[in-house]
């Protein structure tokens, strides 16, 4: 506000001195009339007296009339001899008026000189506004954006001001986004290579051994091709849930979200690890009332979900069960999925949705990136989650928002 409160103050000195400059004039104008008045009437005061001296019969109204009169009487003075100018009431009556045009002039000129200043001093401080916005988009393309503009109003070259305030700091986002992408893209492909350097050492390795050795017996050989299987698998999983974490991180995904039953999801994402549990003969119990609704993306709850139980299905024996209840609430809805497994020790838990994070009782398939995935879907779609792990029991708590 410091630039629209500067114009107030220079127009509000402006205003005042404009209106004593008003005020004062009309002071000197009466009291100059007041003068003139008075010298006037003094003569006339004379001359009366001594026509009642010299004509005693005259009467008050004739001279009355006479002073009413509006005939020209300068002749009556020319035909005596008399110059008006050498009048002693007139040359004072001119003197005054002729000091009062000085005192007037001087005067005038003073206010101009005021005014002028004032006006002077708002220019020069325009003039440093805009050298100061000069000088901020001047540092603007050297690339400093730590810039703050203090002096936000109403006025055309503080929105100016505020408008570059805007444009700075969109630029400095973008600058620290700009900077964070190459740092994400740098840990992901760093964290790629790593992942898949072993897989794929670990297919060259075996695949150089059934190459060096044409007479390998049919038995190891169909080892090194199921785990050479096995591995491509892995890789190719771990390529399409890189893909699906670099949508997320570029913002690319567009979530179509509507209201979609809990049991729906629910089971969608049971049919996606109904082989994992055929083949470990795992059975999963569903308690909930099946008309709770959450406002999310389908396809992406599925994905998520289906993630959670895979790493629950991978952390437990065969023949066990896991369990998921859902509720719902004024606040939140809920999805439990728990088992009773090997469980996740403290530390690993303070770390076990983060990215490429594998846990000391991880399977030595697992490539930690699942939970990851999850959590991001879960927190798009308004939710978040959580883990507890106690006397081998892990409980994956999802709450969604209302």
């Amino acid at each position: 506000m410091k630039n629209k409160v500067k114009l107030k103050k220079y127009i509000f000195i402006s205003l005042i001195l404009s209106i004593i400059f008003i005020i004062f004039n009309i002071i000197i104008n009466v009291y100059e009339y007041n003068i003139f008045r008075n010298n006037i009437n003094n003569k006339i005061g004379s001359i009366i007296t001594l026509i009642e001296d010299k004509y005693p019969n005259i009467t008050k109204n004739e001279i009355i009339d006479i002073l009413n009169s509006t005939s020209n009487t300068t002749n009556i003075f020319k035909e005596y001899g008399i110059d008006i100018d050498t009048i002693s009431t007139i040359k004072e009556n001119n003197k005054y008026y002729n000091t009062f045009i000085i005192f007037n002039t001087l005067y005038i000129l003073i206010v101009i000189i005021i005014l002028y200043i004032v006006f002077y001093i708002y220019n020069k401080s325009i003039n440093k506004d805009i050298k100061d916005i000069t000088n901020y988009i001047e540092e603007i393309n050297k690339g400093n954006y730590e810039l703050k503009i203090n002096t936000i109003s109403e006025d055309e070259l503080s929105i100016l001001k505020n408008e570059i305030y805007k444009t700075t700091i969109k630029l400095k986002e973008a600058y620290i986004n700009t900077n964070k992408d190459k740092l994400n893209i740098k840990k992901s492909l760093e964290d790629i290579s790593h992942q898949l350097k072993t897989p794929l050492t670990s297919i060259l390795i075996m695949l150089d051994n059934i190459i060096d050795d044409p007479n390998m017996d049919n038995t190891i050989k169909l080892d090194f091709i199921t785990d050479i299987k096995r591995q491509v698998i892995n890789i190719n999983f771990l390529v399409l849930n890189l893909l699906k974490l670099s949508k997320f991180d570029s913002n690319t995904i567009k979530f179509i979200k509507d209201n979609y039953k809990i049991s729906d999801i629910i089971n969608e994402s049971i049919k996606n690890i109904s082989t994992l549990c055929d083949l470990k003969d795992i059975n999963i119990t569903i308690n909930g009332d099946s008309n709770i609704y959450i406002y999310c993306d389908f396809k992406w709850e599925v994905e998520a979900l289906t993630n959670i139980l895979k790493n629950s299905i991978e952390h437990i024996k065969d023949n066990k069960n896991i369990i998921i209840n859902y509720s719902t609430n004024n606040v939140y809805s809920t999805i439990e999925i728990i088992d009773h497994g090997i469980g996740i020790n403290e530390y690993d838990i303070k770390h076990i949705f983060e990215r490429f994070y594998k846990g000391s009782n991880s399977n030595k398939d697992s490539i930690g990136i699942g939970l990851s995935l999850s959590k991001s879907i879960i927190n798009e779609d308004n939710g978040i989650i959580t883990v507890t792990s106690n006397n081998n029991t892990t409980i994956f708590t999802i709450k969604y928002y209302k």
